[in-house]
Parts: C-alpha cells; sequence; structure tokens
C-alpha cells in the first residue's frame, strides 16, 4: 500500500493519471461518446439531470455511467488507502451556487475544464479559448485566496453523511439497470432518454462503468485536478498536477491521431461553437467558481467519494445549474450562445466576485 501511494503521489504519478485519463477519453469517443467528449464532467452531469428529468432539452438525456464510476472508483480507493473521512459544514449553500454558477459557465463553453484539453487534443481550436478564459478565472480566484478568501473548516460528521453521494449514484445506475433504454424512445415510464443529439451518443455501459471506475481510483489517488493544476502554478510556481494536465493533453492527442479523430480548425467541430469571447468568458465563469470552491468539477466528484460533503453540495449545484441552463435559455448549442447566456455569465460573474469578496478574512 505504502508503495503503490508513494508512487500516486510522486511526478510520475500525476503524469501516469494524465495519461491514463487522456488514452481512456479518446477510446470512448471513438467506442460511442460523444466528439471530443470522452470524457466531460459538465456534460454527462447534464445528461444525467436531463435523464432524470430536471431539463427537457431532448438532445441531452442520458444516465451517464461515467460520472457513476468517479464517485465509486474514488470511494473505494479512499475505503482502501484509509481515506474516507466523512466532513461537511463549510459554507454548504455557498458551495451549491458556486456548483450551479460554475455548470452554467461550463455549458456557455460547452466542457468542462477536461473536455476543453479534450477539444484540443482533438484539434477544435476553439478550446484555446476556453482554456484562457479558464486559467484568467484561476488566476483571479487565486487573487482572492492571496487576499485570505476561506469558505472556513469543514467538521467531521456520520459515516452515512459521507456515504449518501455514492448512495445516490448507486441508486442512479440501479434505476439505469431496472428501468433500461428501449430502443427508439424516449422515456422508458422513469428515465428520459435522447433519440439524437449527444445525448444518444454514448459507449456501451460496462465499458463506460468500467472507466469511469477506475479513472475515479486512480485520480483519488493522485489528486488529480485540473483548477489545483492552474492555482498551484500561480501561487506558489509548482508544476507537479500541471505535469498531469499536460500528459493529458499528449496522451489524448496521440490517442485521437492513432485512431483517426484529429481534425484541426474551429469551424465545424463537435458540440462546439465558434464565438470566441463567449467560450472565454464561459470558461471565466466556471474558472472563478472552481477556484472559490476549491476543485474543478472531476476533483469535486472524488471529493465527494472520500465522504466530503461540502465537495456533494457542489455537485448537486451543478446538477441544479444544468436544468437551470436549459430551462432558461442560458447554455450554448453549435449555433452559439443562448438567448440569456450573456446574461448568465455576467450576473454569474458578479455573485462569484461578491462570494470572493464576502468571504475574505480579517488578518491582523
Amino acid at each position: 500500500m505504502n508503495r503503490i501511494t508513494n508512487f500516486f503521489s510522486s511526478r510520475w504519478g500525476i503524469i501516469g493519471t494524465g495519461l491514463f485519463i487522456g488514452v481512456v477519453a479518446a477510446l470512448l469517443q471513438k467506442l460511442g461518446n460523444p466528439g471530443n467528449m470522452g470524457v466531460c464532467v459538465a456534460c454527462f452531469e447534464r445528461d444525467i439531470a436531463g435523464a432524470i428529468g430536471l431539463h427537457r432539452a431532448d438532445l441531452v438525456q442520458y444516465m451517464r455511467p461515467e460520472i457513476v464510476g468517479f464517485i465509486i472508483g474514488a470511494l473505494v480507493a479512499a475505503f482502501l488507502f484509509k481515506e474516507f473521512r466523512p466532513r461537511g459544514g463549510s459554507s454548504p449553500i455557498v458551495r451549491f451556487v458556486l456548483g450551479m454558477f460554475a455548470m452554467i459557465g461550463a455549458l456557455v463553453f460547452l466542457g468542462c475544464p477536461w473536455r476543453a484539453l479534450l477539444r484540443l487534443a482533438g484539434g477544435d481550436w476553439n478550446a484555446i479559448f476556453g482554456i484562457l478564459g479558464l486559467a484568467a478565472g484561476v488566476g483571479i480566484g487565486a487573487l482572492f485566496l492571496r487576499s485570505g478568501y476561506d469558505l472556513g473548516r469543514s467538521g467531521k460528521t456520520r459515516t452515512i453523511a459521507g456515504i449518501m453521494m455514492p448512495l445516490i449514484m448507486l441508486g442512479f445506475l440501479a434505476i439505469m439497470f431496472i428501468f433500461p433504454y428501449i430502443q427508439g424512445q424516449a422515456s422508458n415510464g422513469i428515465l428520459f432518454y435522447s433519440i439524437k443529439g449527444p445525448g444518444s451518443m454514448h459507449a456501451p455501459l460496462a465499458i463506460s462503468l468500467i472507466a469511469g471506475l477506475a479513472i475515479g481510483f486512480v485520480a483519488q489517488r493522485s489528486r488529480f485536478c485540473t483548477m489545483g493544476a492552474l492555482r498551484d502554478l500561480f501561487l506558489f510556481r509548482q508544476t507537479h498536477l500541471f505535469s498531469g494536465i499536460a500528459a493529458l493533453v499528449v496522451a489524448a492527442f496521440i490517442t485521437n491521431m492513432i485512431v483517426g479523430q484529429f481534425h484541426p480548425g474551429f469551424a465545424n467541430q463537435p458540440v462546439a461553437h465558434t464565438m470566441s469571447v463567449w467560450n472565454f468568458m464561459g470558461m471565466v465563469l466556471a474558472g472563478l467558481a472552481f477556484a472559490l470552491a476549491g476543485g474543478c468539477p472531476g476533483r469535486q466528484l472524488f471529493l465527494a467519494g472520500e465522504g466530503d460533503g461540502d465537495a456533494a453540495i457542489f455537485v448537486v449545484g451543478m446538477f441544479v445549474g444544468a436544468a437551470v441552463a436549459h430551462n432558461f435559455g442560458l447554455a450554448s448549442s453549435p449555433a452559439g450562445i443562448g438567448p440569456h447566456g450573456v446574461a448568465g455569465v455576467v450576473i454569474g460573474l458578479v455573485v462569484c466576485i461578491f462570494i470572493g469578496l464576502s468571504f475574505r478574512q480579517k488578518t491582523e
């Protein structure tokens, strides 16, 4: 156990995690997941929100087993290595709001930080603006952190509270097995399923679940986090976590080249738009929300698997944010930003900056 722990805490451990995620994500796309979306935490949570009826955008409804796998894989790793620590109580409603606006920003861009990297590795140059926006948002968040921003300490809680989010995910998976997809039908009476569009595109269920479990396990061990990588680079000039996200891009790029999935350009990219300003601004909002909440959406899932109730609240906020984004015309589409997407980004930035200013701790 100590050898495994020492490996994953090393630079080669984080690089190996990034290489693994990059290869798996590209292969999941080859096996049926949407283009440049082998793994996208925001998009997949959006699809789950649609599957349970929180929104009725019929192109993006599917119970993505990868998300279930991320949380359960992290739970298994945390138990095996005695890192399961039920905790919570660090400004939960604020984390919920941050999760909402993180999702809104991500859906204006059309992807989470992982998908931004995967889009770049697939040749989608629009992702460059999203990645720059993510860096800008995390950079703003780093300024708040440097000035004393803190949501407060979490406290120890009961075991049942720590495993509640994993149990919810297992419940979703059970419902999917009990009420499976019926070919050509948009609903099986319980869950909603896309019969066209990105939600209808998915790798085989068993492969997706196994991939999610494996990613959840290794990412929990290595502390893989895109937001953390940028935060550490800006605040401490540390490149440990950054080497992991660089490895993800390299691995996904090489795999895409091998399987014929690299298609460079701006136009006609899968599930993407070319409105550069809003690709940038959407991820500024998302990056700032991630920084204020203490982790990217993937990291929040892994923390939820470890028993972190505050991370679980952030995840719930993202589910609700997906519903808000689609129900109120905030989310983008390949045609461009939604009719109220600009207002959503502006309001989100105002709220996040207000939170950042309000939670600065006074120093003596």
